[in-house]
């Protein structure tokens, strides 16, 4: 009888999300390299073929990928893969502040750095896997070593230098958060706008409430503004779709099949479809999913679904599921 009262039942509660590094995530290395130290996390056999990720303005290897790659469909493609996680300089959690006399890197030279990561591990070829300016950078490395790149998946993609708005936006925020050495609520608004889009009653709001308060406590200001303030001084990728077969070898483009993911909601929707009109039809694929801003949290089903099957058109198929 006790248990027909359900007296005997007890209640579980999801635990809090949270964006902080969780238990046996991953293994991290620092490398030294020509541009400053810098963090990899490491996540899965190290004998698999490696997917390489790079995180967007804001966030690093743990808030930007932590939960799509513990998402339930991509833990079994981590049994066939190991993922490398690289953080740009500054980045990580619990990052300490860099020094003045620092010269952060270039987005050119962050794309170099990948390479110092690349060798350091032996890794001959790898698959990109980037986010906003992690993207870029990742295009970058594709464009100077397409024979280390096998294929590239990137969300929220530019091509393009930086417009004057953007330029003229994110100069401000990047000089409030060196000077100040603290998060302002316009910087704290333009990093929702940049991740989610604009905001409406539909939206998970839990979800943004935890980015927010993420943003407000956790990113180290005078880093973010260095990152920052590389980002808007990058250049344009300079790459070309040429339709003639007899002209394609002499323009600059990527090589390695690309799929080019953005959000309904995101506000990068036009320049992914620049990027998409720079690209050559033969090996890209442009995808807009519906009813998000922010692809990897809001709807990691149909990324992670996606992602495999495009990795299974890179000749993975067989070997992964």
């Amino acid at each position: 009888m006790d248990e027909v009262e359900l007296k005997n039942i007890q209640l579980s509660f999801p635990s809090p999300r949270t964006l902080t590094r969780g238990p046996g995530l991953a293994t991290e290395d620092r490398i030294e390299t020509k541009f400053g130290t810098i963090l990899i996390g490491i996540q899965g056999d190290r004998s698999k073929p490696a997917i390489l990720t790079y995180h967007d303005i804001g966030l690093n290897y743990v808030s930007n990928f932590q939960a799509f790659f513990n998402f339930v469909d991509m833990r079994l493609l981590l049994q066939n893969f190991c993922v490398y996680h690289v953080n740009a300089p500054g980045q990580e959690e619990g990052a300490a502040t860099l020094s003045d006399a620092y010269i952060f890197p270039t987005m050119d030279q962050l794309a170099e750095q990948i390479l110092e990561v690349v060798s350091h591990y032996g890794l001959k070829r790898i698959v990109g896997f980037g986010v906003g300016a992690g993207a870029n950078i990742l295009c970058r490395f594709a464009l100077s070593y397409p024979d280390k790149v096998d294929a590239l998946c990137v969300l929220n993609c530019l091509s393009t230098q930086t417009g004057w708005i953007e330029w003229g936006y994110q100069k401000l925020n990047a000089r409030t958060l060196r000077s100040k050495g603290a998060m302002t609520q316009g910087v704290l608004d333009y990093l929702m706008w940049h991740h989610f889009g604009n905001m409406n009653e539909e939206r998970n709001h839990d979800l943004t409430h935890v980015y927010r308060q993420y943003f407000e406590s956790q990113v180290n200001p005078t880093n973010l503004g260095m990152f920052i303030d590389s980002y808007i001084r990058r250049t344009d990728l300079d790459i070309t779709r040429e339709l003639d077969p007899m002209r394609k070898k002499d323009v600059r483009t990527i090589q390695m099949s690309v799929l080019n993911v953005t959000g309904a909601l995101s506000p990068h929707v036009d320049d992914t479809v620049t990027f998409n009109g720079r690209l050559d039809p033969v090996n890209s694929t442009w995808m807009k999913i519906q009813d998000c801003g922010m692809v990897l949290e809001e709807q990691p089903a149909k990324l992670s679904e996606a992602f495999r099957l495009f990795l299974q058109g890179q000749g993975y198929g067989m070997r992964v599921f």
